[in-house]
């Protein structure tokens, strides 16, 4: 029945206004958006027009799809047994990483997220097949960055390796240790080499330091992993639909360039160059009072700190780099704006202090989080889900009319 003064509109009139279902418009009347009472016959209800009329103008979400919950932000997107973020540091399949770098390597790193037991995937003998291809797209690249040089090769690597497609648990870890190491090999413009890694980016990078080899293996081990970030986030759609190994940490590599990624490190490297002949406070200073920020600062997981630059700038003040970097300048900006220091940070310290080449940071970032990106391309390949996140939908409601029929 016509509401006689325009206020209200039945439940026929206000889903059809909206051009939806009855079931649509009562989840709308449960969530608030619209206002309904009992009509003066008491047998249905009326629902306000000024409701019904400004949600169909502005744009208004529909109803959550079926199964949306499991995307919430509080929740996780996925269960995963590789890894877990926690407020002092990372942990791999139980073990933290803090303390994991005290000693270990990223191989063995490697062996405890791959979950290996039975097999040494770093055996001398398991070492990459570079094809003449990849030998001419590496040497062709050899003045690209690391990153984009690496996507190239690895491009054309899957098509090299006759394993590069299985599917035996022990196989995938295989290929991975054969991917970690021409990853590093061709980053380093180096032949690949079953030597232990961060001595091979030691030798190459820094080698004048005596401190380098050990420094450069904690950052490898802190590095490894961290969760579902988004270039693993992207490693696990890629490899959800079923690409090699090869592939979907292209995917990565990929994603990881990103400056609020692994492309922070390289911002937090001119931070630290702009400092070297300068005082800290009245720079900080400035910067704030312009409302500036850090790169290489602050960090929605660690409030007070990420565990992971605390551990690599403690082992570098131990070897000797400059306490203005290792401890002035996180105390300074912590105090400033309230941010302290993450890994990002901590990279760029490293990479002044060793003397390493520019866009270091970003290369050890990649290298060490092959193994992280390799260890969750295998979970999703042993689950084989397609991983097809639904989109909460916040355009125009359903009937409105389209251009076309306009013109």
């Amino acid at each position: 029945m016509k509401n006689s003064t325009g206020l209200y509109l039945s439940a026929r009139e206000a889903a059809a206004e909206l051009a939806i279902s009855p079931a649509t418009l009562y989840a709308y009347v449960s969530r608030g958006l619209i206002h309904s009472e009992p009509s003066v016959d008491s047998r249905s209800r009326r629902y306000r027009a000024e409701d019904v009329r400004a949600l169909k103008e502005r744009r208004a979400p529909a109803p959550e799809p079926k199964g949306f919950r499991s995307f919430d932000a509080d929740l996780p997107v996925l269960d995963s047994a590789v890894a877990t973020i926690t407020e002092a540091g990372p942990i791999y399949r139980g073990v933290n990483c803090v303390e994991l770098a005290e000693k270990d390597t990223l191989e063995h790193a490697a062996t405890l997220l791959w979950d290996v037991t039975a097999i040494d995937p770093f055996a001398s003998g398991n070492c990459p097949v570079v094809s003449d291809e990849m030998r001419a797209i590496a040497d062709a690249a050899r003045r690209a960055s690391p990153i984009e040089r690496s996507i190239a090769v690895l491009s054309l690597a899957a098509s090299a390796d006759p394993g590069a497609y299985t599917r035996a648990p022990d196989g995938r870890a295989l290929v991975g240790a054969r991917i970690v190491r021409l990853l590093v090999a061709t980053m380093l413009n180096a032949a690949s080499s079953a030597e232990p890694l961060h001595l091979q980016i030691a030798k190459v990078w820094a080698a004048d330091n005596k401190h380098a080899p050990d420094l450069i293996r904690r950052a490898l081990v802190l590095l490894a992993d961290h969760e579902l970030n988004a270039s693993t986030f992207t490693v696990r759609c890629a490899a959800s639909t079923e690409l090699n190994l090869y592939d979907s940490i292209i995917a990565g590599l990929a994603a990881l360039k990103g400056p609020k990624h692994g492309g922070a490190g390289v911002l937090a490297s001119q931070l630290v160059r702009y400092l070297i002949d300068r005082d800290v406070a009245p720079v900080i200073r400035e910067r704030v009072a312009l409302g500036e920020r850090f790169a290489g600062f602050g960090h929605g997981v660690y409030k007070r700190g990420d565990p992971r630059a605390i551990s690599l700038l403690e082992a570098l003040t131990r070897a000797g780099a400059p306490r203005k970097f290792t401890r002035e300048v996180p105390e300074r900006i912590a105090e400033a704006t309230g941010e302290f220091v993450n890994i990002d940070y901590a990279l760029a310290v490293l990479v002044h202090a060793l003397r390493m080449p520019a866009g270091s940071e970003l290369a050890l970032f990649a290298m060490a989080r092959s193994v992280g990106w390799i260890a969750h391309a295998c979970e999703q390949l042993q689950h084989g889900r397609l991983i097809r996140p639904r989109a909460r939908y916040v355009g125009p409601a359903p009937g409105r009319g389209s251009l076309v029929d306009s013109l």
